[in-house]
């Protein structure tokens, strides 16, 4: 519902603009074709709008809102899905009922450290106890705080579909035969995760430690390469197991470990190189690694570095180039390009750049909207949401400002041509602190190369090298929040002398 000024204001607006209600609504960012017409008509017809209307009563049910959302929860969270299979609502009031009852699809998060997803570990818990009569799915689900399809997903994973999913639980007592028969299919059960899993992680040590892809035959593999993989493994599964499952004899897995068991002088750097690798979000390549290193007092040269980076498997994840436009058309006129491609600051709240970000799994999308200073890269604020709106970026807006505690400090703010920077909302904040505009040229988007940069490095670094299908659009956000918070305070730059905004603000002595 709108207030009276509101209609008001819009009526006048698609008057002013020649009865263009498109270009009416890109002004006001509200109301839609419908309405302006009908207020429009109305103000003609008796000189004056209501002061108020009455909302028309819900044309569906209590019982239908339920049935459509626990069919949009159980059934893979597809609007369209649902929405073909029950032939109603629309998509809008759809998603208005599912927020209504799962807040955390439209939630917005700023500053909040994510919990980790699941480990191999509770996930190989969690389909032994589906695969158990001692609860059903849902209890389970719960018990492991994750939804009930998740469940499924990760015994399709771990088992295939063929496996079944559940033994039902019966409420009458079990004869001697029928219990016997039970405890045979569990231990079935039990040795064919314990089969896929010996296989899974055969796979996985061959892509880590010998760069095979995870479809490799092992059989194909050489004697000294089974050797590697049953070293790699012998501490979780026996020695015979590893053997047999790779069709390697005994006296050839020792005749080929004996020259691999000579001392490596190494052997500490090369633990150290790993877990700094693996702590760092696996972003940092050979240069970043040996600063890291001598940060810790272990020092050897860049060509000893790359070494045993590739022998131990220690290779960055290359970027990859999928963009999100926000560009709607000219709303407002647009200021001139003041940066012009010259992000280096002498000082920090100089120069700020922002744009937003698109990020899409299986359970949804996510948009990103951050504001990074020219004077070290800091991301000074960013909010997370599930829809890329005004009050995505205006309240991201609103923290950058907070930031700022001396009046003298003017920054610029430099962003493309997007919608969310040219509505009322963003330009009234801008003019109330003081700031100064500058806009990228349309469609050109190395006029705002150091923001697009810190995406790149975001998704190259956390997105792509992670698998999503199981996270939830929760899990995803507070994994985002805490990749951010880490790329102030630890993550290394080699331009800021190998460290942290953060640390490097610091040392300057710049922060309170």
């Amino acid at each position: 519902m709108y207030t009276y000024e509101e209609r008001l204001r819009a009526v006048k607006l698609y008057i002013k603009l020649g009865k263009r209600p498109r270009a009416t609504i890109r002004q006001l960012g509200y109301a839609t074709k419908n309405s302006l017409r009908a207020w429009h008509d109305e103000l003609e017809r008796r000189g004056d709008l209501k002061a108020s209307y009455i909302r028309s009563k819900s044309k569906y049910s209590v019982e239908q809102k339920n049935v459509a959302v626990e069919h949009f929860v159980n059934h893979g969270r597809c609007f369209a899905l649902t929405i073909k299979a029950l032939g109603f609502p629309g998509r809008a009031k759809l998603k208005e009922w599912v927020c209504e009852q799962y807040p955390e699809f439209k939630q917005c998060v700023v500053g909040k450290r994510g919990r980790p997803t699941a480990t191999l570990a509770s996930k190989r818990a969690g389909v032994y106890e589906l695969c158990t009569p001692e609860g059903s799915a849902l209890e389970v689900a719960r018990k492991l705080d994750v939804e009930r399809v998740t469940l499924y997903n990760w015994k399709n994973q771990l088992l295939g579909r063929e496996a079944p999913a559940s033994m039902k639980h019966d409420e009458r007592p079990l004869a001697k035969s029928d219990r016997e028969e039970l405890e045979r299919q569990v231990e079935t059960l039990r040795r064919e995760i314990r089969n896929l899993q010996l296989e899974h992680d055969l796979l996985k040590k061959a892509n880590e430690l010998i760069k095979k892809d995870l479809g490799v035959d092992l059989q194909f593999l050489s004697n000294r390469e089974k050797t590697m993989l049953v070293d790699a493994l012998r501490n979780e599964y026996g020695i015979t197991d590893l053997l047999d499952r790779l069709d390697l004899a005994r006296s050839s897995y020792f005749y080929h470990r004996s020259p691999m068991r000579v001392t490596d002088k190494y052997a500490e750097v090369r633990r150290t190189m790993t877990e700094i690798f693996e702590n760092n979000h696996r972003s940092y390549g050979y240069r970043r690694i040996q600063a890291s290193l001598n940060r810790q007092r272990v020092f050897v040269s860049e060509k000893v570095v790359q070494r045993l980076m590739k022998q131990e498997g220690l290779h960055v994840t290359k970027p990859r180039r999928r963009g999100y436009r926000s560009y709607v058309g000219e709303i407002s006129p647009a200021p001139e390009n003041i940066i012009n491609r010259d992000f280096h600051s002498a000082s920090p709240n100089e120069k700020w750049l922002t744009d937003i970000s698109e990020f899409q799994i299986p359970a949804g999308k996510v948009y990103l909207s951050p504001m990074i200073d020219c004077f070290d890269g800091l991301v000074v604020s960013w909010s997370i949401g599930t829809s890329p709106n005004a009050e995505l970026v205006n309240s991201m807006l609103d923290a950058a400002i907070e930031t700022v505690t001396n009046d003298t400090e003017k920054p610029i703010i430099h962003s493309d041509r997007g919608g969310h920077y040219r509505w009322p909302g963003w330009l009234s904040r801008v003019e109330n602190a003081s700031l100064i505009r500058s806009m990228s040229r349309k469609a050109c988007s190395p006029d705002n190369a150091a923001c697009e940069g810190f995406f790149g490095k975001l998704k190259t670094e956390m997105f792509y090298p992670r698998d999503w299908r199981s996270a939830t659009i929760t899990q995803f956000i507070e994994a985002l929040d805490a990749y951010i918070r880490w790329y102030n305070e630890k993550r290394i730059k080699m331009s800021l002398g190998y460290l942290s905004p953060i640390e490097y603000r610091e040392q300057l002595g710049l922060t309170t």
